[in-house]
């Protein structure tokens, strides 16, 4: 019997491009939606998505592809069940540093080997700060992928990122001097 139109079996090409990027789908929703098990239904909702729609895939990164589907369901959701969050504002002039010799968030992250420090940082900030950097960091995406999965220019994915880590630092210490005061009671 002939294969399909297409020559080839599209289901394991699914499985192909889009089961390696699990994790990673996983860890952009947990990261966008702050809840484990919404995050599992931003997946989930997202691989159905993917399928629906996998005809219309033509190559390119299936890893950029699949995240930009998820982030796209992550985004619906807050919409739909948080609106708020979707509005927080980077206010520049309360976060800039004064200080232009401030320490890197990687040597703050050094000193401090603080895992659960980083994540409440990282949850505090801006659902697009928090994406920007997530993308960056954890799942190492170039800006132009990053741009693709974000549907936003490289320019606007650089200055995202810029403002994302000032704000980041600030969080970090503003959490860190909350910790100190109650490591000094134990």
């Amino acid at each position: 019997m002939a294969a399909p139109s297409g020559g080839h079996n599209r289901v394991q090409d699914f499985d192909q491009v889009v089961l390696p990027h699990l994790d990673a789908a996983y860890n952009l929703a947990r990261w966008l939606v702050r809840n484990p098990a919404d995050a599992e239904d931003v997946v989930q909702e997202s691989c159905l998505r993917a399928v629906k729609f996998f005809s219309g895939y033509r190559g390119g990164d299936p890893r950029a592809w699949l995240l930009r589907i998820v982030r796209n369901t992550a985004y619906s959701l807050l919409e739909r069940d948080r609106p708020a969050e979707l509005n927080e504002e980077f206010n520049e002039l309360l976060h800039v540093s004064s200080n232009p010799r401030s320490r890197s968030v990687e040597e703050g992250l050094l000193q401090a080997n603080d895992a659960d420090l980083l994540r409440v940082a990282l949850e505090s900030l801006p659902v697009r700060f928090r994406e920007a950097l997530i993308l960056r960091e954890f799942e190492d995406l170039s800006y132009k992928q990053i741009a693709e999965v974000m549907e936003i220019p490289v320019g606007s994915v650089m200055s995202a990122l810029a403002r994302g880590r000032q704000r980041l630092r600030a969080e970090f210490r503003r959490v860190g001097d909350k910790e100190v005061p109650r490591g000094l009671r134990r």
